[in-house]
């Protein structure tokens, strides 16, 4: 048997907690904890279990170099136990996670990023049930459950004499800053026009010029900012209510500004919407959502194995969402983002290489309703004038 350690795996001691009766009768509070190791591969959905007397030997094998274990070599019990829980790969292994380990080790991940990507997704999250059962739906509920928050701005202790700045009269860009407040609530009667859906995507995702280098090296030239100028976050669309173009998910293609109606056996009703928001209702409702999903290889490609290639792909995705919060705004819509979504819903039915292609955020636009039912942060009045609320 010749085998290897999986790419990448962290180890974590990890502490659970069960309530027992038997365990309230004998004088406590009733939880029982128990302490044991479970490896985190992020090649793998799951965590696995794995014993003390496993993770050390598992830290004992190379993840490059084959090595060989002899027919009665004591470990073999747990190479057995490894191999069929993904953490080890036999050689010539032709399985499901020999497979993405082989796919994970050709995207050129930073481990820790690969690690913290894979198991922050969520898959069937209520995140408005987690929010009234944690007492902390509302900003009251907040304070009064979680306790004094850290202060608005800070005071720093290194801090010298403050100096104030001039007061710079406003122009047309600040009067566009001050309305651009996040929509909860949509106006489900009156669809987006088909011009102004796509001057959005085109300001937000869509190219600008092109620059080719040697036969296969395309950089696009878009209005946002990203690490390498390679840009690799695709728009995935989920289109409710948008004049000429039929309800369902297209992809849109940032090269050439146009859309791609995706072939997925996902029923996209409201239902799916939900589960991609992870029941928040005030967005299910949006004329349009925008799944943004990178695909890493992109950036790996150049940063590998870099400790900041994730974060710069994360950073791309909040430019791409201010921008279209502004370009909604400006067109006379609401925008959102949200980070509270069901990724491997999304992942399933865009049928995503999870290796290689992920999902951090889903945003979307629409027109605003004409009265606020769900509360909107508008502290400055601009949108909801007091007398309207």
């Amino acid at each position: 048997m010749r085998l290897r350690r999986c790419a990448m795996v962290l180890l974590e001691p990890r502490e659970t907690a069960a309530f027992r009766f038997e365990a309230l009768l004998d004088g406590g509070d009733g939880r029982v904890r128990e302490l044991g190791w479970v490896a985190l591969a992020p090649h793998l959905e799951q965590p696995v279990p794995i014993s003390a007397q496993a993770q050390a030997w598992l830290g004992t094998l190379s993840p490059s170099t084959w090595t060989t274990l002899a027919p009665d070599a004591p470990e073999r019990a747990m190479a057995r136990e490894l191999l069929a829980a993904g953490l080890l790969v036999e050689e010539d292994a032709t399985g499901e996670a020999a497979a993405r380990d082989a796919r994970l080790r050709g995207v050129h991940w930073h481990p820790l990023a690969a690690v913290m990507h894979a198991f922050s997704r969520w898959d069937g999250v209520d995140a408005v049930r987690n929010m009234q059962d944690s007492e902390t739906e509302t900003a009251g509920q907040m304070r009064q459950t979680l306790g004094e928050p850290p202060r608005e701005a800070p005071q720093l202790a290194m801090a010298g004499p403050r100096l104030a700045l001039p007061e710079v009269d406003g122009n047309a860009f600040d009067a566009l800053l001050a309305r651009r407040v996040t929509c909860r609530n949509f106006d489900t009667d009156r669809p987006v026009p088909l011009a102004t859906f796509a001057q959005l995507l085109q300001r937000t995702f869509g190219s600008r010029s092109r620059f080719k280098v040697g036969e296969d090296l395309v950089f696009l030239k878009k209005n946002v900012p990203s690490g390498g100028g390679l840009h690799p976050i695709e728009a995935y669309l989920v289109v409710q209510n948008v004049e000429g173009i039929a309800p369902g998910l297209y992809h849109y293609r940032g090269d050439s500004h146009e859309l791609e109606r995706m072939q997925t056996e996902a029923a996209v009703d409201r239902d799916f919407v939900m589960q991609m928001v992870g029941q928040q209702h005030w967005f299910a409702d949006a004329h349009v959502l925008v799944v943004l999903a990178p695909r890493f290889e992109r950036t790996f490609w150049k940063y590998r194995q870099h400790a900041k290639s994730y974060r710069v792909v994360a950073m791309e995705a909040g430019h791409l969402s201010q921008t279209l919060y502004l370009a909604a705004t400006d067109a006379g819509l609401g925008a959102f983002i949200t980070g509270a979504i069901n990724e491997k819903h999304i992942e399933r039915a865009l049928q995503l290489d999870t290796i290689a292609e992920g999902v951090l955020a889903v945003c979307g636009f629409g027109w605003r309703a004409g009265q606020m039912t769900t509360t909107e942060l508008d502290p400055a009045g601009v949108i909801w004038q007091p007398a309207a609320v």
